[in-house]
Order: structure tokens, then C-alpha cells, then sequence
């Protein structure tokens, strides 16, 4: 894919693009390689995904690669509290229809697919991630900053839980209404199950894909501010093996 150019900002590598299709393709290109490599040396390995419009267009160029998923372990990264689990606005649901049923995973775990509380429920995947090694993470960025759903200003760096339950950002809500998962935000969850900030940090290899106007100002402040809380997608400045890929829109204050 042609890109627009390359930057790098501390140890984030950025790539930019002319659109979102040519953004997601380039990272699709960059995942196949990557995945290709490291099995080389592993027998399977585990992947996160992130579930978001943004990610469709990464998500819709994965499914058409040529790539042994059969060897590849799909892990959920968040999930509403109190949403039915077919609801057209769950995540698992989204993953299901972009990715999870559309190629043959060696296994693939969801957050909220069991009966039980939500306490129950994060219970359950902390268990799950114990002793797992993530390689990959595939993510996002939120309007207000946020990875996963560690919103600011309560991101917490040092988390000592890997999976935990927490009250939704205001702007988080409201992005998922500019999303057209709901119709207003009155309808949108309060609260979500979310993998933690050094969960996500923990993966060898991030995949960030983040395309539209409405990340514009999310992705300024992630360049150009200090790395802290008050924008929790920061912290990938430091991660050492982490790409950010934008399109010309969400790319337009660091140009």
C-alpha cells in the first residue's frame, strides 16, 4: 500500500495512509508477516482482537489471507455488562460476524458466553489469560484515548488485575452512538469487562488500527502530550514493538 509517510514517536512506529481501505490493508499485510514469522518458531500463538467499526477494515482483509488459523488461539479484549450476548451491540457478537466465524481458529474465548454474574464472568476469563503468553494484540484507539475500555483519567499503568469490571467514560458511551451501535446513549451499557492496561501492554507485537476524523483528536494527544492516564493510549509510546496506522483523517494534527 502506498503510504502518505512514517513517523515514529518514542518507540511508536506510525504509518499513514490515504484512507481507511489502504490502512487496513497495509496492516493486514504487516500481521500476515508477522504471524507468518513467529510460527515459524511456535507451534500456535494467541492473538487478541478488538472489537470496533475501526477494525473492520483490517478484520475484512485478515479473513481473506492465506493464514494457518488453525495454529492461532482469538482472545476477546472487551465486553459490555448486562448486554444480552446476541445483542447486535455485543462484542463477541461483532467478532463473531467479522472474523471469529470466518476462519478456523484453534480455539477462540469470549468474555461473556457463560450464565453468571459479571464478577462471575471476569472471574472466569483472569483464570483463562493465567499463564497464557499473548503475541499479538490487535487494537484501537477511543475518541477520549482509551485502549480496551481503560478509560482516562483512571487508566492505571501499573494494574495489578488482568481483567477487571469498570464504569464507562462518558465519551466512551457517546462514541459507540457515532459508532451506530445505539441509537442514543441512554441505550449504551454503563459498564464493561475489560482486559487491563499491562495485559494489553504484555503482548510481544500491537496492532493498532485507527481511521476517521472522529480519532483525529484522540491521536493528537497521544503524539503530542506527555504519556499519562489522561490519555491511556499513550502508553504505546513505550511498548517497543507497537505500530500505529492511520488514515489521512485521523492522521491530520501530526501531519
Amino acid at each position: 500500500m502506498d503510504m502518505i509517510t512514517e513517523i515514529n514517536k518514542d518507540l511508536l512506529q506510525i504509518k499513514v495512509f490515504a484512507n481507511r481501505e489502504q490502512m487496513g490493508k497495509a496492516a493486514a499485510d504487516d500481521a500476515q508477516q508477522y504471524i507468518q514469522d513467529i510460527l515459524s518458531r511456535k507451534d500456535e500463538i494467541n492473538v487478541v482482537f478488538a472489537a470496533a467499526p475501526s477494525q473492520c477494515d483490517l478484520l475484512a482483509s485478515l479473513v481473506e489471507r492465506d493464514i494457518p488459523w488453525e495454529r492461532i488461539n482469538a482472545f476477546h479484549m472487551d465486553e459490555y455488562v448486562g448486554l444480552d450476548r446476541n445483542a447486535p451491540q455485543s462484542f463477541g457478537r461483532f467478532l463473531d460476524d467479522h472474523i471469529f466465524s470466518l476462519v478456523p481458529f484453534k480455539s477462540v474465548h469470549y468474555i461473556a458466553r457463560d450464565e453468571g454474574s459479571a464478577e462471575d464472568l471476569c472471574e472466569a476469563y483472569r483464570r483463562l489469560l493465567e499463564g497464557i503468553h499473548l503475541d499479538i494484540v490487535f487494537m484501537g484507539i477511543g475518541e477520549n484515548g482509551h485502549i480496551a475500555f481503560n478509560d482516562p483519567p483512571y487508566a492505571d499503568f501499573d494494574d495489578p488485575l488482568t481483567v477487571k469490571i469498570l464504569q464507562l467514560d462518558e465519551v466512551s458511551r457517546i462514541q459507540q452512538v457515532h459508532d451506530g451501535c445505539f441509537p442514543s446513549v441512554q441505550a449504551v451499557p454503563t459498564h464493561a469487562i475489560t482486559l487491563t492496561i499491562p495485559t494489553l501492554m504484555s503482548a510481544d507485537r500491537l496492532f493498532n488500527v485507527v481511521p476517521t476524523a472522529y480519532k483525529a483528536e484522540a491521536v493528537r494527544h497521544l503524539y503530542h502530550d506527555a504519556i499519562s492516564p489522561a490519555c491511556p493510549a499513550s502508553i504505546c509510546r513505550k511498548h517497543g514493538n507497537a505500530t500505529l496506522y492511520l488514515d489521512r483523517d485521523s492522521a491530520r494534527y501530526i501531519l
